[in-house]
């Protein structure tokens, strides 16, 4: 029977109850249910639940019959007791029946048990993947904004740690509270009918469980808090003390890295310590009060037995089920600290999930061709959280397939351009026209699939060199591959390798130069064909030699197409169609290499310095 419920209908089952289709589906209402925001955290759960509210309710059936012994066991110890002190007719038979029925549902236990947690971990897992991809899905939607000011280590933390928090907490939340409903259900039902008294005892014990909850609530919930906090803060911390060890160690820093963190990590343990401590006063209370109504039950029922009110074997029973009863209360009590983790978690997760700040093109126009014609008309922008002004009524026209370089110090406003010709910024005031429409009015999604991207810094995931060219994209060949590397002067280096294309960069390259890096994000952007393209110091971490032979291929790359230069280097934009030069978030000149150097003025400074 066992190997018939594992294996019956596995492939079918494999793909309904797991199948992409439904998740995704689930991820758009777990944004919905986050958003709307309705209720508090534990309807949230219900609303996460509520697509497979049939499979819980198919595992709540098969966990009442796989947990009947619990019930059954105490009423046949009794009835055998009695048994044997009153010694009735057919005493052996009477035995043997009770020995059966208790065989009989012990059995029963072993493929009810495997029904229970089939049902019950296909809803749960379902909701703890919907919950994650839901997370991934608004992250992707959130803008670049939001990710600045989000940590990383505590995005991590949330998709991680907070989806597990919550996947417990529905797990401890499903298997104990249905525990105690059909426990207290069925020990109410059968020490009524037997003693009206008991009942009474029985009673008391659950009002005390909620004084003692109210007593400890609000200890409980703010060191929850301020634990998840130190718990994110310290996960962003190790990511940037991951990030800066070739910096550590080439400043011989370690010590001083070692000490931060030990402080950071020491804060956490006293975070968890007074958690601990709070958590454990609260267990001990519990514990404490309810053995001492459980020896109150126990002197009741042994009176009510000596004044024959009861039989003997009656007193076994009534201190089984106060037994399990308290055991029941004290299944609650122990998953209070889980219950305010979890509802923690569950406020964590809606930081990313109820956030309103994505890019949203619902009903926007889409771009299926573009040609690259940009004009910036009287452009404005700050930041969310500073009010200075980064460009300051930019006024800058870029016509189809030019080539338009951007210097100036660090701080001008170059970046800020390239990031708003992207759509990762929109203006303040003002407005960026694309192709001659307001780029607000626009799918910039769409449009961003006709653009390519080299960032200042490479970015790489771990896998192979053609893994991270070919990102993205589905529709290509060996040979457009290979073009991609010779253009970007990445072959010599593809050759010297033991897998050619194939070989592990390692954890963000590197295992690669900082300019075999770059060489790749070059060709990354080569395999798009796009019909603009972004340089934002592309050649920063190139020596002279590669620099000049990548400049050649990044000039027969954008002939045609409208291209953005971001240099620091001036000698790498000689052929640039237009040089642009920023200060203090204004174009202050404008025109040809040649034109600025007979000008005489700040960009012939800017060149003579580098001379």
């Amino acid at each position: 029977m066992v190997s018939f419920i594992f294996k019956e209908n596995s492939k079918r089952e494999s793909y309904s109850y797991f199948s992409d289709s439904k998740i995704a589906k689930e991820e758009k209402e777990f944004i919905k249910t986050y958003t709307e925001k309705k209720g508090g955290a534990f309807r949230i759960l219900a609303q996460l639940y509520k697509a497979h509210i049939w499979k819980l309710l198919l595992s709540a059936v098969f966990y009442a019959i796989k947990v009947s012994p619990t019930w059954i066991l105490p009423i046949i110890t009794a009835n055998l007791i009695n048994i044997a002190v009153e010694q009735p007719p057919n005493t052996t038979n009477l035995v043997i029946f009770n020995i059966i029925i208790a065989v009989g549902v012990l059995i029963l236990n072993i493929p009810f048990n495997i029904l229970h947690v089939k049902y019950f971990s296909i809803a749960r897992r379902n909701v703890e993947a919907g919950l994650r991809g839901a997370m991934i899905r608004k992250l992707q939607q959130l803008s670049i904004s939001f990710h600045k000011d989000m940590q990383s280590g505590r995005i991590q933390s949330k998709v991680m740690r907070d989806v597990e928090a919550v996947e417990a907490l529905s797990s401890q939340i499903f298997n104990t509270i249905l525990d105690i409903l059909l426990s207290m259900s069925v020990t109410i039902a059968v020490v009524v009918s037997k003693s009206i008294i008991v009942f009474f005892i029985f009673l008391v014990t659950i009002p005390i469980a909620v004084i003692i909850r109210l007593f400890f609530r609000n200890s409980m919930r703010r060191e929850n808090h301020l634990f998840r906090k130190e718990i994110e803060s310290t996960s962003s911390q190790v990511m940037d003390m991951i990030e800066l060890v070739p910096i550590t160690r080439a400043h011989a820093l370690e010590n001083n890295e070692i000490n931060r963190m030990t402080e950071q990590v020491t804060s956490v343990a006293k975070r968890g310590y007074k958690l601990d401590l709070i958590q454990s006063l609260f267990g001990a209370v519990t514990w404490v009060a309810f053995h001492i109504f459980q020896i109150i039950c126990l002197a009741c029922s042994v009176m009510l037995a000596i004044h024959g009110e009861i039989g003997v074997g009656d007193i076994s029973l009534y201190q089984t089920y106060f037994s399990s009863l308290v055991m029941k209360i004290s299944g609650i009590v122990a998953l209070l600290p889980i219950i305010t983790k979890g509802t923690e978690s569950i406020h964590s997760i809606g930081e990313i999930l109820s956030s309103y700040d994505i890019e949203d093109y619902r009903g926007k126009e889409k771009v299926d061709k573009l040609r690259g014609e940009y004009e910036f008309k009287d452009v404005y922008f700050h930041y969310a959280d500073d009010e200075r002004m980064v460009l300051k009524g930019l006024n800058l026209k870029i016509n189809q397939g030019e080539t338009i370089a951007l210097v100036g110090e660090s701080g001008s406003g170059k970046t800020t351009i390239v990031n708003m010709a992207i759509g990762f910024f929109k203006a303040t005031e003002g407005a960026l026209y694309i192709d001659g429409k307001d780029s607000s009015t626009l799918d910039l999604q769409s449009y961003r699939q006709h653009i390519a991207v080299v960032p200042q810094n490479t970015i790489l995931f771990s896998g192979s060199i053609r893994d991270n060219i070919t990102y993205g994209k589905t529709d290509f060949s060996e040979k457009e591959i290979m073009k991609a590397v010779e253009a970007a002067n990445l072959k010599s280096v593809v050759d010297m390798l033991p897998k050619g294309l194939d070989t592990s960069i390692g954890e963000h390259g590197d295992k690669l130069s900082g300019g075999q890096r770059q060489r790749i994000s070059i060709a990354r952007a080569i395999i798009r064909n796009p019909d603009v393209i972004i340089f934002d110091e592309a050649t920063s971490a190139l020596d002279t030699i590669s620099e000049a032979e990548i400049q050649n291929a990044i000039n027969n790359l954008t002939k045609n197409k409208t291209t953005f230069i971001v240099a620091h280097r001036l000698s790498t934009i000689r052929n640039a169609d237009k040089i642009a030069v920023m200060r203090d978030g204004k174009c202050v000149e404008f025109g040809t290499y040649k034109e600025l150097m007979k000008k005489k003025g700040e960009f012939y400074t800017y060149k003579t310095m580098q001379s």
